[in-house]
Parts: C-alpha cells; sequence; structure tokens
C-alpha cells in the first residue's frame, strides 16, 4: 500500500497556512504544519486536522527567521514521513508604518526582519526540502501579495521565486464594498480559494516558475 502524499506548511496555525492545511488534509494529504509561538493554536489546528481526516498529522515549533531553525524543521519532518511531496511556504512579516514618512521607513532591525523572513526563510527551505522533493516529483510553493509593488522585500521575494520554484501570489484582502465592486466577479478572495488553487500547482506536473494572482479579477 502507498504511503500518503506528504505536505509541510509553514506558519500553518493561522489564516492562509490554516486553510491550506486543512484543504490537503481533505484532499488525502499527510499534514506537517509549523508554527513559531502559538502552541495553543497549533493545538487547535490539529485537533481539526485530524477530524478532517484519519491520518498522522502533526506540528513542528520553529522560528523561521534563523537557517539553523529552517533546517531542523525539514530534518524532524522528513525523519518522521520519510517523505515530502509538497512544501507551502507561507511565511512572512511586515510592520506597517507611515509611507508619507521617509524617516519612519528606515529602520534598519525593520528591513532586516522583513528581508529575512520575507525573502531569505523562503530560499533556505527550498534548498533544505530540494532533495525530499526531487525524490517524489513535489512542489515547492510559496505565497506573496499583491502589496508586493509597495513592499520592497515581498517584490524580491516574487523576483527570486520566479527563478528557482513554482509560486502563487495571492490577493487576499478583507476589504470594504468598495473594494469588492472593483473586481469582475464582485466578491471576496476566500482562503478557500487559495488553498485550491496550491492544491491544483501540486497536481499539475507542467507548471513551474509562475506568479499567480488570485483577486477575484481586481481593476487596478
Amino acid at each position: 500500500m502507498a504511503a500518503d502524499p506528504v505536505i509541510l506548511v509553514t506558519a500553518g496555525s493561522a489564516g492562509l497556512g490554516r486553510a491550506v492545511a486543512l484543504h490537503f488534509a481533505r484532499n488525502g494529504y499527510r499534514v506537517a504544519f509549523n508554527y513559531n509561538s502559538n502552541e495553543s493554536r497549533a493545538a487547535t489546528l490539529l485537533s481539526e486536522l485530524k477530524v478532517a481526516s484519519n491520518r498522522d498529522h502533526f506540528h513542528i515549533q520553529a522560528d523561521l527567521s534563523s537557517r539553523t531553525e529552517v533546517g531542523r524543521l525539514v530534518r524532524e519532518t522528513h525523519g518522521r514521513t520519510g517523505r515530502l511531496d509538497v512544501v507551502f511556504s507561507d511565511v512572512g512579516w511586515s510592520q506597517f508604518r507611515d509611507t508619507c514618512r521617509l524617516d519612519d521607513n528606515l529602520f534598519e532591525a525593520d528591513w532586516d526582519r522583513a528581508y529575512t523572513m520575507n525573502v531569505k526563510s523562503h530560499l533556505w527551505l527550498l534548498q533544505a526540502t530540494m532533495p525530499h522533493l526531487a525524490e517524489t516529483e513535489g512542489c515547492f510553493v510559496t505565497t506573496s501579495s499583491i502589496a508586493a509593488a509597495y513592499g520592497v522585500s515581498k517584490a524580491a521575494q516574487i523576483h527570486m521565486m520566479k527563478g528557482v520554484a513554482t509560486m502563487v501570489g495571492p490577493g487576499i484582502h478583507q476589504e470594504k464594498e468598495q473594494h469588492k465592486n472593483r473586481t469582475r466577479l464582485k466578491r471576496f478572495v476566500r482562503l478557500e480559494d487559495v488553498a485550491e488553487q496550491v492544491l491544483s500547482l501540486a497536481k499539475n506536473r507542467s507548471i513551474t516558475g509562475v506568479n499567480i494572482v488570485i483577486d477575484a479579477g481586481f481593476v487596478r
């Protein structure tokens, strides 16, 4: 009997990561997900995953701002599962400041953390998981934001991933009615919509290096 395919989801205990974890669990995958500090939220998701499907899902705590921790996450995951079929790299970080004031946007610590979390962490994870994904002909999927034009690190992430992996660039914003009215479909993008696209990419062997915008046809 063939082993269940395995997905590793980073930043998986909430938001899009949580939605993807649940969606893949319902579609035959064994789910390993990462969390940083909220153990209670991670435990809640683990319970939900086991209700969604009777598989040995599990979580691992790791701080993905550390390359050493990224490596440990991958080693422990592969050690428990023996395989990796999909990696969904969803970690990210932002700090909102006054965009009209240059001096409010020159904090070195903000720039360093944004670049580490939004660019380097994805590259570290890709490097650590590539040998395992090669064994299963698996795929690496990461998310960015339609705000990339305004966030240097997010734009850098997009261009980096165009060169090395399959990518999904979701437009997930719970905004006002005027935002919805500017979409061709007259609806908000749901987390489940993006999760379904990630599953589609995992199944399709002929797509790579693309940036897919999921925004319900938002007119800019």
